[in-house]
């Protein structure tokens, strides 16, 4: 559906067609609605980012702890959303070797200790080394920078996921 046609449904049926766009979060979704319309596939971006850069931090919270840990548990078990594992095996973090797994999981722990929420980071502009150099820049900011740091990579990945759909 073109974003012109996605503006016309009813929230129910928007939501229930994008409402995983954003991680386990189809709030976004329901918000995002409320911009119609959508002229063109940059306005629906546009919708979702402002709904994720504008909510009150408790809810930015929510929507960046409902993202897996990267090469977490949940790809391990193969619990991931279907967008999680491609984004996630487009960098290679599904075949990553033990020693890499060990850094990866090391590092989600550090990450997750200091802020209280999972690294997220667009892995669809990253490799593993990147990302690894990103874990380490972002581990030296204050809780706030971070949480900000987190969104943007958010919006980032939900922009990303919003051009597939076309």
């Amino acid at each position: 559906m073109s974003p012109a046609e996605l503006g016309l449904l009813d929230r129910d049926a928007f939501v229930a067609r994008l409402g995983g766009i954003a991680e386990a979060s189809p709030w976004v979704a329901a918000r995002a609605w409320e911009m119609r319309p959508f002229d063109h596939e940059a306005a629906l971006a546009d919708a979702f980012r402002r709904v994720i850069e504008e909510a009150p931090p408790e809810q930015q919270l929510a929507l960046i702890r409902a993202h897996p840990d990267l090469a977490g548990r949940a790809a391990l078990a193969g619990e991931l959303t279907r967008e999680s594992e491609r984004e996630q095996a487009s960098a290679g973090l599904d075949r990553l070797t033990p020693d890499e797994l060990a850094t990866f999981t090391r590092l989600n722990d550090e990450y997750r200790d200091r802020f209280g929420f999972p690294f997220v980071v667009c892995v669809a502009e990253h490799t593993k080394g990147s990302i690894l150099a990103a874990y380490s820049q972002r581990l030296a900011h204050d809780a706030d920078t971070e949480r900000r740091t987190a969104v943007g990579e958010v919006a980032k990945i939900v922009g990303l996921r919003l051009a597939a759909l076309s």
